[in-house]
């Protein structure tokens, strides 16, 4: 039966401070879940209570948002002007600038995907509040990727023109990025909820992440260069399609394993 560890800790919060703001979303976020004790909550209920408190948090931190938008765009307007604004050069190697620059992208929100929840408590109530941590982690997994994977793809188009990437690789563009924009934030997930415990865990990582991109960049870049030249792409979408997969089955289990430890140790 599911505690209200999370209410009472939402009623006594400061109301005007982040803390108490994010505290106040994930008692709020299963208030109506409590009401009904006698008929326990679906997994679908739980699954969209979290949604909901993930995505008001996180719409709320606009500078989290645009951070990733913002360093996408500098590195592709960046790099034509540390080579040469020709399309003879820039567009043989726009596939790579624009997915390393996604990838990239990705990697600097990923610092801030738990850390300041376990800094106010609130990580500590999501994993202790009765209902499955899994299931929440993985609704702020997905909301995660929603506002910083998605946007990152739409945007792609636009910087792969002033790359003079050709017309044709636009759809293996956005699929591609589509498909790994998803396996990169959970794969990156899993090193954020392994390193949110340790004292400046950024450069740690990087390094146990980086090892874990290189397959969805190979395949990512193979899809756009065939595209570019002609030959079929659908092989290289499909082995990005089953990292992804993989990783959306087994990264809400590792993150919440590492959570836990990590909550333990502070």
């Amino acid at each position: 039966m599911p505690s209200s560890v999370s209410l009472g800790a939402a009623e006594s919060s400061p109301p005007n401070t982040s803390e108490a703001r994010s505290t106040a979303h994930l008692g709020v976020a299963f208030c109506r879940l409590e009401q009904k004790k006698s008929n326990p909550p679906s997994l679908y209920a739980v699954f969209k209570a979290a949604f909901r408190r993930e995505w008001r948090l996180s719409v709320q931190n606009k500078g989290d948002l645009l951070n990733p938008l913002v360093f996408f765009s500098l590195v592709a307007i960046l790099f034509p002007l540390g080579i040469a604004p020709s399309a003879d050069i820039l567009a043989p190697v726009a596939p790579g600038i624009l997915w390393v620059a996604a990838l990239l992208a990705v990697l600097l929100s990923l610092d801030a995907l738990f850390r300041p929840d376990l800094l106010d408590g609130s990580l500590e109530q999501l994993l202790l509040n009765g209902y499955s941590p899994t299931l929440q982690v993985m609704a702020r997994l997905l909301v995660h990727w929603l506002l910083t994977g998605l946007p990152l793809v739409l945007l792609a188009p636009l910087l792969g023109v002033m790359l003079y990437l050709p017309g044709s690789a636009f759809w293996a563009l956005m699929s591609s990025l589509l498909l790994g924009t998803l396996a990169l934030s959970l794969i990156g997930a899993i090193g954020a909820a392994i390193t949110t415990g340790l004292n400046k865990s950024g450069v740690l990582m990087t390094l146990l992440v980086l090892p874990l991109y290189i397959p969805v960049l190979i395949f990512g870049t193979g899809a756009i260069g065939g595209a570019v030249l002609g030959d079929p792409i659908g092989g290289h979408l499909a082995l990005l399609a089953a990292v992804a997969l993989l990783a959306l089955a087994f990264a809400p289990l590792a993150c919440t394993a590492g959570l836990k430890i990590a909550v333990a140790a502070d």
